[in-house]
């Protein structure tokens, strides 16, 4: 494991920071200094619900006491837990609502700054829908989808559009166990009354919601924003860029798109290439427009446009401190309040944009959806004419080159080609010993453990050890900056896995988009399923989720949803119910008996890594998979196979 490092293994990182603390700046990580964790609300023995309280339930007999109103330590942690869930399905849930009304309106021709860029994902979502597309015009087609999948939102009774892509065994076990979700809003809503004072007060039935509020998320608001987006904006392909603080540009004018929509973000990149602006910029004295992100909307265009990210969530105080940010635009989600202060100190413009989140010093420019590209250069035309009143700039040249945009679609491409497109090559691969399994490393940073460490760390050692490695969200942009996104990155994999990546092509690590798109995933799971080989549900299958470096509700959501559909998930920095064995026990073995999944805290990065190792193994040995054949890999039948796989990649190379 690394040396360890209060702050970050990033360079540019450590650079911007000394430059704060020498400027006398406050930044997360050294707001994490001063501001201590509460010891009980950390591990979930507070309860705030009612105006009785907050009860605060500790000391070694903590699971005897009792609240005022009576509620056990176990139904507050089960209730804390809960709550949380429930706020990470509605927020990615509400950007799933939101792709939807832009879909419904671009097909009725009221956003006609959009155009549907994927008509053939659009026809096979309608098809599997059971819409009818023959003979139909594509907007009328769009119309009814995007009714189809806004109707999900309110439902009552029923069953979720897209959840019937989980395998059967999976829909008829959530049957039984009576986790089918049926409305989006309806699971939100009720688990919110459930954990209201006086309500819900067995733990273990309160958790049961907390599975279904989630799996509304993956299989239902994070899988409709996931798809429409796609049909909207185009499916993402492998993509070559750059990343991290050297991707500034000392002189251009450099604007910034933060937070989760790309709604803004995509008329951003339309209008920086505009002709007339860049022409403007000219006459300001810029040698051009750059146009970069941060966080998930950063991988929303890195994955369909090739546009360079800044950094992850922890990078979003350190690209201002660069002094050379003329203009961040922000929406919705993981935008630090201190942004605005921050920009203050520099000639940076703040502009908050969503009719939901406005900011305190920034300035708040209520998007126009339905003048989008004209409300996107106003934005453009603010950063250039504040180019000139830079002060001092400070850009660490560090960047590495990565490959991005690896969606579901095109990984059954990659493996199959385009009349043969399937999973079945990556489950002979694991069925016969080549790979140890796939294990996605997802989620956010926390700038209470050293920045991207564990997205690193344990993402080298797994691909090391031959497992393919998937991600998403900002640990994608942490092992970006680390290099693991090159396909040069194969000499830090296994044997196997690197003979793979060399005849493939590709990087051993695999970017699959922004955290909502963690519905890629789970579709890469069920098709694992349906190709066969490797069981009849995706429990059976040799693969696992790791959370390392988590820090918001939206991660305990995606959490819940894998272990609801039968992944084991790791979460690393500490646990939000460590107080209580009994909750700790029901998201552990509990929700295995029920699910085939589970959750468990784990902060020690090597522990992590042998317990999915071991975990890998003992589902590789309950379906009678191979172990490693190492030297056939090289014979000639194993050669021609991998060959087969290139030659179904004759396109990669242009395309990217």
């Amino acid at each position: 494991m690394p040396g360890k490092d209060s702050t970050s293994i990033d360079p540019a990182a450590k650079k911007l920071l000394k430059k704060a603390r020498v400027e006398k700046i406050s930044t997360a990580f050294s707001r994490t200094g001063v501001i201590k964790p509460c010891p009980i609300g950390l591990v979930g023995a507070c309860c705030k619900v009612c105006y009785m309280g907050p009860c605060r339930l500790l000391g070694s007999s903590g699971e005897e006491k009792v609240g005022v109103c009576g509620a056990t330590l176990a139904t507050i942690a089960a209730r804390e837990f809960a709550r949380a869930v429930a706020a990470g399905v509605a927020a990615h849930s509400d950007h799933g609502r939101d792709i939807a009304f832009a879909l419904l309106d671009t097909a009725s021709d009221k956003n006609r700054d959009y155009h549907i860029k994927d008509e053939k994902k659009l026809v096979a979502l309608a098809n599997y829908m059971d819409i009818e597309t023959n003979s139909r015009s594509t907007s009328s087609i769009a119309i009814e989808l995007a009714q189809r999948t806004l109707a999900d939102f309110g439902n009552q009774r029923g069953i979720l559009s897209f959840i019937n892509r989980a395998p059967s065994t999976r829909l008829e076990l959530w049957r039984r166990l009576d986790l089918l979700p049926r409305g989006i809003d309806r699971e939100v809503s009720e688990m919110m009354h459930r954990t209201n004072m006086g309500t819900d007060q067995d733990p273990e039935h309160i958790l049961d919601q907390a599975l279904r509020t989630s799996l509304a998320d993956g299989w239902g608001g994070s899988m409709i924003a996931t798809e429409l987006s796609d049909v909207l904006f185009g499916t993402p392909h492998p993509i070559a860029a750059s990343t991290n603080i050297g991707v500034l540009k000392e002189d251009e004018v450099n604007i910034l798109v933060h937070g989760h929509q790309p709604l803004l973000s995509e008329m951003m990149v339309e209008a920086v290439r505009d002709e007339q602006l860049i022409e403007l910029a000219h006459r300001n004295n810029a040698k051009g427009i750059n146009l970069a992100g941060v966080c998930c909307t950063s991988n929303e265009v890195l994955m369909r446009h090739g546009i360079s990210p800044v950094g992850n969530f922890t990078h979003q105080e350190l690209a201002l401190l660069t002094g050379a940010v003329d203009l961040m635009v922000v929406d919705v989600q993981c935008v630090m309040e201190s942004l605005a202060k921050l920009a203050s100190k520099y000639h940076t413009k703040l502009i908050s944009t969503s009719p939901k989140a406005k900011i305190t010093g920034a300035i708040h420019l209520p998007f126009r959806e339905q003048e989008a590209l004209s409300f996107a250069k106003e934005i453009v035309v603010l950063a250039i004419e504040n180019f000139n009143k830079r002060g001092e700039v400070t850009i660490p040249r560090s960047t590495a080159k990565l490959i991005a945009g690896f969606s579901h679609e095109y990984l059954s491409y990659m493996l199959g080609g385009t009349h043969l497109a399937s999973y079945r090559p990556l489950n002979d691969a694991i069925i016969d010993g080549r790979l140890q399994g796939v294990v996605a490393v997802v989620g956010c940073n926390n700038p209470r453990v050293t920045q991207d460490e564990g997205h690193y760390y344990i993402s080298r050692e797994l691909i090391r050890n031959n497992v393919l490695v998937v991600q998403t969200g900002c640990g994608a942009l942490a092992t970006a900056k680390q290099g693991l996104m090159r396909p040069e990155a194969k000499d830090y994999a296994g044997p196997i896995l690197r003979l793979i990546c060399e005849t493939v092509g590709i990087p051993p690590v695999l970017h699959m988009g922004s955290c909502v798109n963690n519905a890629r995933i789970l579709n890469s799971l069920s098709q694992m399923v349906a190709d066969g080989g490797l069981g009849n549900d995706i429990n059976e299958l040799p693969v696992a989720a790791v959370v390392p470096e988590w820090m918001c509700e939206k991660s305990l959501a995606i959490g819940s949803y894998f272990a609801a559909s039968g992944v084991y998930v790791l979460y690393g920095v500490g646990s939000p119910v460590a107080a209580s064995q009994t909750v700790t026990d029901i998201l552990n073995t509990g929700w295995e008996k029920k699910t085939g999944g589970k959750i468990e805290f784990e902060p020690d990065y090597n522990r992590i890594i042998d317990k999915v190792l071991d975990h890998l193994k003992k589902k590789r040995d309950s379906l009678g998979a191979a172990t490693e054949r190492q030297k056939e890999i090289y014979g000639g039948k194993r050669r021609k196979s991998l060959i087969w796989w290139r030659n179904r990649l004759r396109n990669w190379q242009h395309r990217v």
